[in-house]
C-alpha cells in the first residue's frame, strides 16, 4: 500500500491493494445441458465409481489382510471389506404421498424440523445389490444417504452385514502455500442481506458499505479498509414477497414491488463495485434456479453494477483462488439439508463431515435438489480448500481444522446480516487466528498471538459488527473489544 500527502493538513490518500484472482466455477456452470428425462441414478453411479477407485487405493494401508468383495459376493461369517453408497432408511422422511395426504386432509400434517427417528437404519448398496448394516459401530444419526464408504465386517445369519470398522475418504490433498510472510490482504464475506424484507435495515447496510469502502473512520481505519481486496456476498441478497408470485398476471403496482428490492440492492452494489471487486452468489431466496448448482444471477438484474469489470456474478457453490489461497463455499443449502437428516453438535461439524466424505452436497439429489448430471458429479471435492465457508447461518462460528496430512482448513459460518449485522473479514492464510469483536468500528488487525514459539503479526479473522442505528449499542453488547487466539 502506498499513501501520499495531499498537502499540509490534508488527509492521506490510500491505494487499495490488489490480489491475483482466479475464478474456478467452471465445473458448476451448466453449458447447454438439457433435461431429457434422464434419471438421477447416473450421478450416483458416477459418484460411486470415482469414490470406489479412491477408497480401493486406501484399503491396502487400512486393512491389507482383508479381501474386497461386492455385496453379492458376501459369505456368512467371513470377514471382508465392501465399498458402496450408503442409504439411510428414515421413518419420518417426507414423500409425495404425504403431500397428497396433506391436501386431502382437514388437519394439516406436522412438518418436523428434523426427520430423524430412533428406528432409522443404514443400508449399503453397489451395482450388485444392497445389504442392511447391523451392529452399533455406525450411528445412523451421523450418516446420510449418498456418501460412499468402505466397511469392514461380516455377513450374519440373518443376511445383514455386521460392521466392525469404517473407512472414509478423508480430507483431499491440499496445495501448499508458498512459505514466507505475505502482505495483509482481507476478504469480506456478507450473507443474508434480504433486501426487501421487513428485517432489512438500509442504514445498517449502508454503514457497512461506507466502512469497507473507506468512507468512514479515521486514517487508521481507512488504511485497514484499503487492504480489503474482495467482497463475497454469499446468497439471499434480496427477498421478494411470495404473495406476489402466485402465477397470475401482475398489476403495475405489483410489478414495482417485485423489482424494487433488486433496484435498491443494485444501488449498494454500485458503491461496492466502484471501490473493489465483488463476487455475488445466488441463494434460495434470490431470483435464480432453485436446484444446485445455482447459476449466476443474470447481469440484467443489476444494470448499474454490471457495467463495472469488478462486478462478478458467480455460481453457488463458489470456488476461487486469491493469491494462491483456495476458497470454497456455498450459500448454506448443503449444510442446512444435512441438519434435517442427521445430527451434529454444530454446523461446523457438518462442514467437517463434507470434507471427510469429499463431497460438498452428499444429500443431493436425494433430499437436496440438483441438476440430473449423466457423466459427472461436480460436487466431489478433489482439492482441499484453505478456507471453507457457508452463508445464511443463525450465528457466526469458526474452527481451524487440521487434516491427517496437516492440511489447515479455516471453517466459517457466515451469519445472516439482516438478523445480526455481522460481516466477516478474513485474511487468506487460514492459520492461527485472532478473533476480534468490533463495536461498530474496524478492529485493529495488528494484534499478535504466539503459536509454536513464533509471533504471528497477521493471519487474523475479524468479526465486524455494525450498529443497528447511529447512537445505539451494537447487537451483541456494548462491552469493550476482546481478542483471543484460537
Amino acid at each position: 500500500m502506498k499513501d501520499a500527502e495531499m498537502g499540509d493538513g490534508s488527509p492521506k490518500l490510500f491505494e487499495r491493494k490488489q490480489a491475483v484472482y482466479q475464478n474456478l466455477d467452471e465445473r458448476y456452470v451448466i453449458h447447454g445441458e438439457r433435461y431429457r428425462g434422464q434419471q438421477y441414478s447416473q450421478i450416483y453411479f458416477t459418484r460411486l465409481h470415482h469414490m470406489r477407485n479412491l477408497l480401493n487405493s486406501l484399503v491396502p494401508k487400512w486393512k491389507p489382510h482383508l479381501p474386497v468383495h461386492t455385496v453379492l459376493g458376501l459369505e456368512e461369517g467371513k470377514e471382508c471389506i465392501i465399498i458402496g453408497t450408503m442409504y439411510k432408511h428414515m421413518k419420518l422422511k417426507s414423500s409425495i404421498l404425504d403431500e397428497y395426504s396433506k391436501e386431502r386432509s382437514v388437519v394439516p400434517l406436522v412438518k418436523p424440523h428434523n426427520f430423524m427417528h430412533p428406528d432409522d437404519h443404514l443400508i449399503l448398496e453397489d451395482e450388485s445389490g444392497r445389504v442392511k448394516l447391523a451392529g452399533t459401530f455406525l450411528a445412523p444419526s451421523v450418516y446420510v444417504t449418498g456418501i460412499v464408504v468402505a466397511l469392514h465386517g461380516k455377513e450374519t445369519s440373518d443376511g445383514d452385514f455386521f460392521v466392525q470398522d469404517v473407512l472414509e475418504a478423508g480430507l483431499p490433498p491440499q496445495i501448499e502455500l508458498p512459505p514466507g510472510l505475505r502482505e495483509d490482504k482481507y476478504v469480506v464475506f456478507i450473507s443474508g442481506l434480504s433486501v426487501g424484507s421487513n428485517m432489512f435495515n438500509p442504514l445498517q447496510f449502508q454503514l457497512l458499505v461506507d466502512h469497507i469502502t473507506g468512507h468512514l473512520g479515521d486514517e487508521n481505519e481507512q488504511s485497514i479498509a484499503s487492504q480489503i481486496v474482495r467482497v463475497v456476498i454469499a446468497g439471499n441478497s434480496v427477498r421478494i414477497s411470495q404473495g406476489i408470485l402466485n402465477g397470475q398476471i401482475l398489476a403495475p403496482k405489483d410489478q414495482s414491488r417485485l423489482t424494487e428490492p433488486i433496484k435498491e440492492f443494485d444501488i449498494s452494489l454500485i458503491q461496492l463495485a466502484a471501490a473493489m471487486p465483488v463476487d455475488i452468489m445466488p441463494g434460495p431466496s434470490d431470483p435464480a434456479n432453485f436446484s444446485l448448482p445455482q447459476q449466476p444471477l443474470h447481469r440484467c438484474l443489476f444494470p448499474g453494477a454490471s457495467v463495472y469489470n469488478t462486478f462478478l456474478s458467480c455460481t453457488n457453490p463458489h470456488q476461487f483462488e486469491l493469491d494462491d489461497v483456495l476458497f470454497l463455499g456455498t450459500s448454506g443449502q448443503n449444510i442446512d439439508d444435512l441438519s434435517k437428516y442427521s445430527d451434529a453438535k454444530d454446523k461446523l461439524e457438518f462442514m467437517e463431515r463434507t470434507l471427510r466424505w469429499r463431497h460438498l452436497a452428499p444429500t443431493a439429489p436425494n433430499t437436496l435438489g440438483c441438476f440430473p448430471y449423466t457423466d459427472k458429479d461436480p460436487f466431489l471435492i478433489e482439492s482441499c480448500p484453505h478456507v471453507y465457508f457457508i452463508g445464511n447461518q443463525d450465528k457466526y462460528e469458526t474452527h481451524l481444522l487440521q487434516g491427517p496430512e496437516k492440511q489447515p482448513v479455516r471453517l466459517i459460518c457466515i451469519p445472516r446480516f439482516c438478523e445480526t449485522g455481522v460481516a466477516i473479514v478474513v485474511l487468506g492464510l487460514p492459520l492461527p487466528i485472532a478473533v476480534v469483536a468490533a463495536d461498530g468500528e474496524a478492529a485493529s488487525i495488528s494484534q499478535s498471538c504466539s503459536y509454536g514459539g513464533f509471533s504471528l503479526q497477521r493471519r487474523l479473522l475479524v468479526v465486524l459488527q455494525v450498529p443497528v442505528a447511529i447512537g445505539c449499542q451494537v447487537l451483541a453488547s456494548g462491552a469493550a473489544r476482546s481478542s483471543s487466539c484460537c
